[in-house]
């Protein structure tokens, strides 16, 4: 087991890291922008380095200078958590290459698995249904035009190096087609350094709905369950539970299995994700491969009594899995909100000080921040800035434990999404478990407007 291990990463999901690692008597190594000097990850590693000025391509995005610490630093492993480099194959390969151990997958399984044109036609070689659309590059609007013909609308444009929803549009008509192509095309380019576009039928009404595993690097593959994820914003998900409301065994069974068959087509190793998505009749496509620990990993940890970080610290390490598939038992509910300092009508960020700051506590309620009094939101970085769990033996516990806990949150001098969540789990439709991916612009947005 390595003796020291780089976070290369920030907020909450640093702080995860370092908490595992102190529980396995692993030596941490923080690294932080000028603008994170004072925060809580910072002072809880047992060293840290300045890595340079706040915009992440100055700091969290330099991979020479983190690369530097965690040789100066004597670090033999890096964590890149999730976000900003932990999908990024150059650098994997830099730490490979520099002698360190990347705690992922290997680089060219990040490569294949980034680009989702390559991962749709990956995972139709394996058998892993896909949802039908094309599997190249478009490179003009008159290219779109004419797959578009051959598929038939709606379609959905998206970014083959997309993510977080960017440059991703649902598209009805020709028109709206060629509105939306270059847009989206530039904003790829932009966040991505990659333009490449591509076309999907659109599936009305999806489930969103991904299998967690771990795989070790002698061929044992483990799929930890389900979660669902469907209640997003901006395409981006807000709210994730495990299991899922929607699916039922026989479907379930099936989506577990082809995640093992997906795994193992690619030669994968360490915690991975196969996300598809689920249509009325629980007919289930892929949707991409998440190469790296997800946002959403507690509630699986909640169900499993896992904890995953220490599980891809010993894969990383070179450890078999100490589990089978039949010794993974699921226990109970979970659901997890994600708590944003944004304005809960608009969802624009809302960067500030946080003046006041109390976490709720109770039976079954996790949470995952590195935040306090004092802190400061800053423009720079995501505007996450924690996540709250709750888990129960139903999932009518779990909500019910959950809503609460919203309630009992307190945060003053920011804006916070937790309006919104409040509303989200109190509603009917969410406590059926009716939890499609239009849940927020069927049943939240109608709220803000009645309510005026």
């Amino acid at each position: 087991m390595f003796t020291k291990v780089l976070i290369a990463n920030r907020g909450e999901i640093a702080l995860r890291v370092i908490r595992t690692c102190q529980k396995m008597n692993i030596q941490t190594v923080a690294i932080y922008s000028e603008a994170d000097a004072d925060a809580l990850f910072v002072r809880e590693a047992d060293e840290a380095y300045c890595v340079g000025k706040p915009p992440v391509n100055q700091s969290y995005l330099n991979a020479e200078e983190i690369i530097a610490v965690a040789k100066k630093s004597g670090a033999e492993a890096v964590h890149p958590g999730y976000g900003l480099l932990s999908e990024n194959a150059s650098f994997a390969t830099r730490c490979i290459n520099e002698g360190l151990t990347f705690i992922g997958p290997s680089p060219n399984i990040i490569a294949s698995m980034g680009s989702k044109i390559e991962a749709r036609k990956t995972m139709k070689e394996a058998g892993v249904p896909i949802i039908e659309g094309i599997n190249t590059s478009l490179e003009s609007e008159d290219e779109a035009k004419l797959a578009a013909k051959e598929i038939g609308y709606p379609l959905m444009l998206k970014a083959s190096a997309g993510g977080g929803g960017i440059g991703m549009q649902l598209v009805n008509s020709e028109e709206e087609l060629v509105k939306a192509f270059a847009g989206n095309k530039k904003r790829a380019e932009s966040f991505f350094g990659d333009g490449a576009m591509f076309l999907e039928k659109y599936i009305a009404e999806p489930h969103h709905i991904e299998v967690q595993i771990l795989a070790d690097s002698h061929g044992n593959v483990v799929p930890l369950w389900e979660r669902e994820c469907s209640i997003q914003r901006r395409n981006q998900k807000v709210v994730e539970e495990a299991p899922s409301p929607f699916i039922n065994e026989e479907t379930r069974n099936k989506m577990l299995e082809a995640a093992i068959k997906a795994a193992q087509h690619i030669g994968y190793t360490n915690a991975g994700t196969i996300e598809f998505l689920v249509d009325r009749e629980q007919n289930f496509y892929f949707l991409e491969m998440n190469t790296r620990l997800q946002v959403e990993h507690p509630v699986t940890e909640e169900i499993t009594g896992l904890d995953l970080v220490e599980e891809q610290l010993k894969v990383a390490s070179g450890a078999d899995l100490s589990f089978t598939r039949e010794e993974v038992a699921r226990n109970g509910h979970a659901i997890e909100v994600r708590i944003y300092a944004e304005d809960p009508k608009t969802f624009f960020p809302s960067p500030g000080k946080i003046t006041e700051f109390k976490l709720p506590e109770g039976e079954g309620i996790r949470n995952e921040c590195a935040i306090e009094a004092g802190s400061q939101v800053t423009p720079f970085y995501d505007p996450m800035i924690g996540k709250l769990i709750a888990w129960g033996q139903t999932r009518e516990e779990a909500c019910s434990r959950l809503k609460q806990a919203l309630e009992d949150y307190k945060i003053e001098g920011i804006k916070t999404n937790i309006p919104m969540l409040i509303k989200t789990v109190s509603h009917e439709q969410f406590l059926k478990g009716y939890t499609t991916t239009q849940f927020v612009n069927e049943y939240y947005l109608p709220l803000l407007t009645s309510t005026k």
